[in-house]
């Protein structure tokens, strides 16, 4: 027989074959049992909308992605309102748990469903958690002061005893540090106050984030970006999901596509950047 009624036959056919191999022994197992076959695990985002709630890990330290106000208790920052119009999405609130780049992971893995705000993705991360679709694509950059531009432009011009090199603690900009100017004087500091570090004269130089450079060489008026579109590496920015959790996986890069693509990401980031800047 051909055609639609052959398809339909055929199909009659091999539903016959395999109901005819399960066994009235595995039936009545199941009856005994009183249990239904195993389904699917159960995803944080079933947990996420029956509590109702977003537990979110973030460093509240590094602007323009996230940061605390100490004197109200409040994290502004671009992915600080991307976790709100994903809650907004899932209809749900925010719980905010302050981390630190030391205790990053370790913070996330024990109290949280996500973790924003500037992180990047590389192999050590990837090992323990999903990262999202990326937001951006990124790459270290040194940031200056705007007279000293030309004697920071390489790596070997910074891996130098007499060139001291600032960064936090804990992240990849350490790492990239140590890595990579191993004969410099490397210093570290806290974030939030870090650029004013190199303004003073307490620091030469600092390799971060192009996109974090953009920002403060906006900022600050004796502050320039060096090559700030030849980066000394590449890597992606995303936000940090349970590993091996698909279904939440799924849910955030959905949300994030339409995020990127209808106006939100770019409302959002607009005001931190301008709208001349590219990221």
């Amino acid at each position: 027989m051909s055609g639609r009624g052959g398809a339909l036959w055929t199909t009659a056919g091999l539903l016959t074959l395999v109901l005819g191999a399960c066994s009235p022994a595995d039936s009545d197992a199941q009856q005994a049992g009183g249990q239904e076959p195993a389904g699917e695990p159960e995803s944080l985002l079933d947990e996420v909308l029956d509590r109702g709630s977003l537990t979110v890990c973030t460093t509240g330290d590094y602007p323009p992605f996230t940061e605390l106000d100490e004197d109200t208790g409040k994290f502004t920052g671009i992915d600080v309102d991307m976790a709100r119009d994903l809650a907004e999405n899932l209809a749900v609130e925010i719980d905010w748990v302050q981390t630190s780049w030391d205790d990053l992971m370790e913070d996330y893995l024990a109290d949280c469903d996500i973790a924003v705000g500037g992180i990047s993705i590389n192999p050590a991360r990837s090992e323990q958690v999903f990262f999202s679709e990326p937001l951006m694509e990124d790459g270290k950059t040194p940031i200056t002061r705007c007279e000293d531009v030309d004697d920071y432009r390489t790596i070997e011009q910074i891996n130098d005893p007499g060139v001291t090199s600032i960064m936090p603690s804990g992240g990849t900009n350490e790492i990239f540090a140590q890595e990579h100017y191993p004969e410099g004087h490397l210093i570290t500091h806290d974030n939030l106050t870090i650029f004013d570090q190199i303004v003073e004269g307490e620091a030469d130089v600092m390799t971060t984030d192009r996109s974090e450079v953009l920002w403060i060489a906006h900022e600050y008026d004796e502050l320039c970006a060096v090559n700030p579109d030849e980066p000394f590496d590449y890597f992606e920015k995303a936000y940090m999901l349970p590993r091996g959790d698909m279904v939440m996986k799924h849910y955030v890069d959905q949300w994030l596509t339409m995020a990127l693509n209808d106006g939100t990401y770019e409302e959002i980031t607009e005001p931190w950047f301008g709208d001349d800047v590219d990221l």
